[in-house]
């Protein structure tokens, strides 16, 4: 497994912990892509994972650009559109310095 697929399954082990319910892995459309789609209650949780090991250029979180930002929102309509309704939803990050569970930020609700 690559670093980038353990950062994922990472991520989705810690959102199961925290009572997430993972409906979509890697989800792809051709305008973007969506590492996690999960349910939180009745919330529909757009996520993000970033796995930075230096911190040389800003770490994990300087690493979602505005073209990586407006990647996720198109992929997110495009879920959005097969559902057929829209419920209500955020978009999370999980950032990661290490594969480490203990060393997990997990922001709730970016800027998209």
């Amino acid at each position: 497994m690559n670093r980038g697929a353990a950062a994922e399954a990472l991520a989705a082990e810690f959102l199961v912990a925290r009572g997430l319910v993972i409906l979509e892995r890697n989800y792809r459309c051709r305008s973007g892509e969506i590492d996690l789609i999960a349910r939180d209650s009745d919330m529909l949780v757009f996520v993000e994972v970033r796995l930075r090991s230096c911190a040389a250029f800003g770490g994990a979180a300087a690493s979602i650009t505005a073209n990586k930002r407006r990647r996720i929102a198109r992929a997110a309509k495009h879920y959005l559109g097969k559902l057929g309704h829209e419920p209500p939803c955020r978009c999370d990050a999980i950032l990661l310095d290490a594969l480490d569970l203990q060393r997990i930020e997990w922001l709730k609700n970016i800027d998209l």
